[in-house]
């Protein structure tokens, strides 16, 4: 018997900011709108990723595609981006193998960003190819448009500066630019560039956002005035995407501990999977949050001076000594209002529970609608990739988060700073607007949802009949109809 489902084929590539919006969508796909699902991860030997995987997704088949050493193939100082992308391109032909092994082919193939190259794979077996920006607009918007602007452009923004004006969009400041753009002579310039030039080649492009969080943008990459004429392809709204409270997750130390404290009482302090800290900054961090006099819950990893992405291809080392880097008697001081956690915790259930009313966070996507979709204020400390861009729209655009004065990863952020910005959120009144707004925007998400006319329901919806269409079209075609 012929299949009538549609089949899509999912690629995630290395890092919980990937894999997890990913898995998400594929879910979306078999529980809303009937499709057979294939989920590809590139291998990691991180234990969060396979822990993830571990669980049972029904009628979702993963498969994971084998480790493929690039050691030969990148400078041992290569950047995070540069490393994915070169991975990314040497997994192709594990990838073709695997579709190939497949009983039924798939109708359509969804990468995210890092996985453009794989288009040529959707080409060969007829397939739909799309697109998946796991973050929002405006980065997907800055994405797509550097590469089409002249050496003159790019210099007054890198050299010179300035702001890089896009079409339609908020401005990008030099200091909330991309680093993959700062050095030409870097390869990954070259490989971001390329990525750039190659999403729009996709049959449409799915976004990690929602319509009423960025209009603006969303418009602009619509009309062919003004991004529409380099995004060239459909835009796909069908965010927010963030992972939902476990029902198997096992009552652990942290959640223990947070249902003995008031509500809305702790700050949760994360940086993320990759995200770490100097060690100067670390002692800072401690000094400010027992200043503050607020509970906590601080998820920490070893410091690493002079890489904010120091943990992104290892989160599984230096899970033991934590004292030795924290200021002498800090967790004595601070044992009764404060937990810190070594290396990870689980942080959906930690966001959802009614006694956390803060997250001092790196800003990346996941964690920023992790938070938004749970209603919880934030304190913006970005670290690498678009995080400064996140932060910007977080504060400047949304209302809903404070930052430093000056950027974290420029300078040290000293602890009275520190526990100004805790109190802040915790305390103050201008806390309390700030968690008006997110609760608007955590409503705002729900209705996106929604299956009853949500919007990003609906944009998720068109993608289905897409593939429904090829579907049947590949079907007659077959029967020589």
């Amino acid at each position: 018997m012929q299949n009538t489902k549609p089949h899509a084929a999912l690629l995630a590539s290395p890092g919980m900011g990937h894999l997890i919006p990913v898995l998400e969508l594929g879910k979306r796909l078999v529980t809303y709108h009937g499709f057979h699902v294939t989920l590809f991860v590139v291998a990691t030997d991180a234990s969060t990723t396979q822990s993830l995987l571990k669980e049972p997704y029904p009628d979702i088949n993963i498969i994971t595609l084998p480790l493929v050493d690039i050691s030969g193939l990148i400078d041992p100082a290569a950047t995070v981006v540069t490393k994915l992308a070169v991975m990314m391109r040497e997994t192709l032909p594990s990838l073709r193998s695997a579709i190939l092994a497949l009983k039924s082919p798939p109708t359509a193939l969804i990468v995210d960003l890092f996985g453009t190259e794989a288009f040529a794979v959707a080409e060969e077996f007829n397939m739909l190819k799309y697109v998946f920006d796991t973050s929002n607009a405006w980065f997907f918007a800055i994405t797509i448009y550097f590469p089409t602007i002249d050496r003159n452009l790019e210099d007054k923004h890198v050299i010179q500066k300035q702001p890089l004006r896009i079409p339609g969009c908020k401005s990008v400041r030099f200091e909330d630019t991309l680093g993959a753009y700062l050095d030409r002579n870097d390869q990954m310039y070259i490989e971001y560039k390329r990525i750039g030039i190659e999403m729009p080649m996709a049959d449409g492009i799915l976004m990690n956002t929602w319509e009423d969080l960025e209009p603006t943008t969303l418009g602009a990459l619509r009309d062919f005035q003004m991004l529409g004429r380099v995004a060239k392809a459909p835009v796909y709204p069908i965010g927010p995407l963030a992972r939902p409270v476990g029902p198997s997750v096992p009552r652990n130390q942290v959640l223990n501990w947070l249902d003995n404290q008031p509500n809305e009482s702790v700050i949760y302090v994360s940086f993320g999977s990759g995200g770490t800290l100097s060690t100067e900054q670390m002692a800072e961090l401690a000094w400010g949050l027992e200043l503050s006099k607020q509970r906590f819950v601080w998820v920490v990893r070893p410091p690493i001076d002079n890489d904010a992405a120091g943990a992104f291809f290892n989160l599984d080392d230096g899970s033991e000594g934590i004292p030795s880097f924290l200021p002498e008697g800090f967790l004595a001081r601070t044992r009764e209002v404060g937990l810190v956690v070594p290396l990870w915790a689980p942080q959906v259930e930690i966001l959802a529970h009614p006694s956390v009313g803060g997250f001092l966070s790196h800003c990346g996507w996941n964690s920023t609608l992790e938070s938004i979709t749970n209603g919880v204020p934030m304190i913006a400390w970005p670290l690498y990739a678009e995080q400064k861009m996140n932060a910007t729209i977080l504060t400047e655009e949304l209302g809903v988060a404070v930052q430093p004065k000056t950027l974290a990863s420029e300078r040290v952020v000293v602890r009275a700073e520190i526990e100004m910005m805790v109190r802040k959120i915790m305390e103050d009144e201008e806390g309390f607007g700030i968690r008006k707004r997110v609760n608007e925007l955590k409503h705002s998400g729900e209705k996106a949802l929604s299956s009853k006319g949500g919007s990003s329901y609906n944009s998720l919806s068109q993608i289905a009949k897409q593939c429904e269409l090829s579907l049947h079209f590949q079907k007659a075609k077959a029967q020589g109809a």
